[in-house]
């Protein structure tokens, strides 16, 4: 089965928590274990958060898109933001990087999503925005890898 969700909202915090649910309930067509959701929605909140908080800087006449793919058992999401960039990239990869300490930000996003999705690719321009792409095959999925 292949299907497809794209949507896009105001860079507001509080869309951080429609995003999850939007994500997920699109997602659970798949019938994915209560783990696989709840890691989807974990990295899905990460994502939003980062382009949010550090992409855009709170600056809430901006947008968060999010496109979801679903192909067969494989989750493909694609979260993006036109905001300020990452400047170092393999800086903010590392685990503990915050940019805004100031906020008590942990700075363990990305490393969330790098253990919980099966690959994570990270496009980033400074003034042109952070893209990243997210791949999660599904237990019923990697069942049949083995």
């Amino acid at each position: 089965m292949r299907n497809r969700m794209d949507i896009e909202f105001s860079a507001l915090s509080q869309n951080e928590s429609f995003a999850r649910v939007t994500v997920a309930a699109f997602i659970a067509q798949l019938d994915p274990t209560v783990d696989e959701l709840t890691e989807i929605k974990t990295v899905v909140s990460e994502a939003v958060t980062n382009a949010i908080i550090h992409g855009y800087e709170d600056n809430s006449e901006e947008k968060v898109f999010i496109s979801v793919e679903l192909n067969d058992d494989t989750v493909n999401l694609t979260i993006r933001d036109t905001g300020i960039g990452i400047q170092d990239l393999d800086e903010a990869r590392q685990p503990l990087f915050t940019t805004k300490p100031e906020l008590e930000r942990s700075g363990m996003g990305f490393t969330i999503m790098e253990n919980f999705m099966d690959e994570v690719k990270v496009e980033s321009a400074s003034g042109q925005g952070t893209t990243i792409h997210l791949m999660k095959y599904l237990s019923k999925n990697k069942a049949l890898c083995n």
